[in-house]
């Protein structure tokens, strides 16, 4: 069954047009990205509607079977047709990602229809969304694969006096060479005193002997992200330092031995937090354990103290905990894995022993 005979059936449709205007969702249904069209889903048919500059190969990769890929010159006067020729009378938009400024647009531009948010539409797109298929899985394995290359490949690289900037663009450069089609999300590389900003900017910080150097990236394949952290040191460390990797790592195998189907997404994240607020660093982990990824770097479900999800086969999820002693150093390792029948597989193999360069 297809991706949107998923969605027809999931919202049981009938006679009604669901409208897709987020390019991500988009890509997800098509399985091809623009950056300006719609997906009109009827009951029996979907459309996607792009113009002159993604036409042509849309209708080469536009493979699945129930969407034909449309040229869009007059967009709304073909949806206007579309809707005739199914005697539709009503528009479902999905709620969160249509602006107060594109609703009442559509409104005008679809006066025969009733136009409205569906809260229930945007649902579903989610929930699908979160359990990924087989060739998803392989598409983020493969850029996970090519992160791992970076990192295995940046460590000959670090070294006193280079700075976070161009630790940076080494990592990107070197996933770019091996297939990636562009970073997942803006590169962190950071050393010293700035891995106690979980998000911080790489800048011209020169790497020092006694350093922890925090690396948080991923890479892309066929729009599918990976998202992976790993901290080294550089030179010999001090005692705190070590302590404190051994209470992060602790912590990520206490989360990791937690998860398998049918376990709450919070208690996973409860399971780390709980191993470094016994060992007094409560106060330094300010964020949530880990969050899905998929055509987005940050997709739901969410591994922290309010997400009630049950986790299901096929959800992807990061395992990231960190300890972040202000203005001193900051020490985070994140792992993504997959969510099987009845365990988990961990996508991510790069070593999580404490590496001292």
């Amino acid at each position: 069954m297809t991706k949107t005979q998923n969605l027809i059936n999931a919202l049981n449709v009938n006679d009604e047009c669901l409208l897709i205007t987020s390019d991500i969702n988009r890509a997800y249904f098509c399985g091809f990205a623009d950056t300006d069209g719609y997906l009109a889903i009827f009951s029996d048919k979907a459309f996607m509607l792009t113009d002159s500059r993604f036409y042509e190969a849309a209708a080469q990769n536009v493979t699945t079977p129930d969407i034909s890929v449309l040229k869009s010159q007059k967009p709304f006067e073909q949806i206007n047709e579309l809707l005739k020729s199914k005697n539709c009378r009503e528009i479902l938009l999905e709620n969160d990602n249509v602006t107060l400024t594109q609703f009442n647009k559509l409104k005008e531009k679809f006066p025969d229809c009733t136009v409205k948010g569906s809260e229930e539409l945007s649902r579903e797109i989610k929930l699908l969304r979160a359990q990924k298929s087989e060739t998803e899985l392989q598409c983020i394995k493969k850029a996970q694969s090519i992160a791992e290359t970076a990192f295995n490949e940046i460590l000959s690289f670090i070294k006193p006096g280079i700075k976070e900037i161009e630790i940076a663009a080494e990592l990107e450069y070197i996933m770019r060479r091996n297939g990636s089609e562009g970073t997942a999300f803006d590169t962190i590389a950071l050393g010293g005193k700035n891995t106690s900003v979980p998000h911080g900017v790489p800048g011209e910080y020169e790497i020092q002997t006694g350093d922890f150097v925090l690396l948080d990236y991923g890479a892309t394949y066929e729009g599918y992200k990976s998202d992976m952290t790993r901290t080294v040191a550089v030179g010999s460390i001090t005692q705190k330092q070590s302590e404190v990797y051994e209470i992060v790592l602790k912590a990520q195998k206490a989360a990791l031995s937690a998860i398998r189907p049918g376990v709450i997404c919070k208690d996973i994240d409860k399971a780390a937090r709980d191993i470094i607020k016994e060992n007094g660093y409560g106060e330094n982990f300010g964020h949530g354990l880990g969050h899905s990824a998929g055509l987005e770097i940050h997709e739901a479900p969410n591994f922290n103290t309010r997400d009630e999800t049950i986790l299901k086969p096929g959800h992807i999820m990061t395992v990231e905990p960190g300890i972040y002693i202000e203005n001193t150093f900051g020490v985070r390792i994140e792992d993504m894995v997959y969510i099987t029948s009845d365990n988990y597989l961990n996508l991510t193999k790069a070593d999580k022993s404490l590496i001292i360069l």
